[in-house]
């Protein structure tokens, strides 16, 4: 698959010796109206401006976690690009999360402190400009059990283990099904209408679903 990347790209920006409250008023400061996404790793922050390919990745995927939620009777708590924070180490806003198996945990829950809470169990990363890996090295240390990850060409499902991500077939989150087809539904973002791919790709989930049965 070969990827179209629309104009304007994503605009990065990187900064070191950056300060933990220098981060924590960057964030402040922007949160009534920004579109911009932070990301803080050991004093090292990330400027980002998501693009439109960016956006359209992230919601698509998105909607297919919340249908596979839907169609497998998963209960989840979506929580978006929340600002998930380690106090004065690393700070990231993941372009999708969701509680799953921690739920009941922060269910109803307004602030997120990760020094009482648990991380989110699935996180979803777009990856367009190959800036991912020092995310991964941050949900990596704050414990997050499952990234998927889609670069623009190729969709990967990464598991935690040993404080590292290992590329495996199958989700935690979802087991007992061929997650990685959703691949092949990627390939239609931008070409098929949003919602007939949804439909789709819940067909396809139903199909799976079927065969269990």
């Amino acid at each position: 698959m070969t990827s179209n990347t629309l104009i304007p790209p994503e605009e990065i920006i990187h900064l070191s010796g950056i300060s933990w409250q220098t981060y924590e008023a960057l964030l402040n400061e922007l949160s009534a109206s920004r579109r911009l996404r932070l990301t803080y790793n050991y004093g090292n922050l990330e400027i980002m401006v998501p693009s439109p390919e960016h956006e359209r990745y992230k919601k698509v995927i998105g909607r297919f976690v919340e249908t596979l939620a839907e169609e497998l009777a998963v209960r989840i708590e979506p929580l978006g690009s929340t600002t998930f924070k380690r106090p004065n180490l690393t700070g990231a806003e993941p372009d999708e999360s969701f509680y799953i198996l921690n739920l009941n945990a922060v269910k109803g829950k307004n602030r997120i402190d990760l020094q009482q809470d648990p991380p989110p169990d699935l996180v979803v990363e777009i990856d367009i400009t190959s800036g991912s890996q020092e995310r991964l090295q941050i949900y990596a240390s704050m414990g997050v059990l499952e990234v998927w990850l889609y670069d623009g060409n190729s969709f990967s499902i990464n598991i935690l283990q040993k404080h590292k991500y290992v590329v495996v077939k199958e989700s935690l989150a979802f087991p007992n099904l061929p997650i990685q087809e959703i691949s092949r539904f990627l390939e239609q973002v931008g070409q098929k209408d949003y919602l007939d791919l949804i439909k789709e790709f819940r067909y396809w989930v139903r199909s799976q679903v079927q065969k269990d049965d």
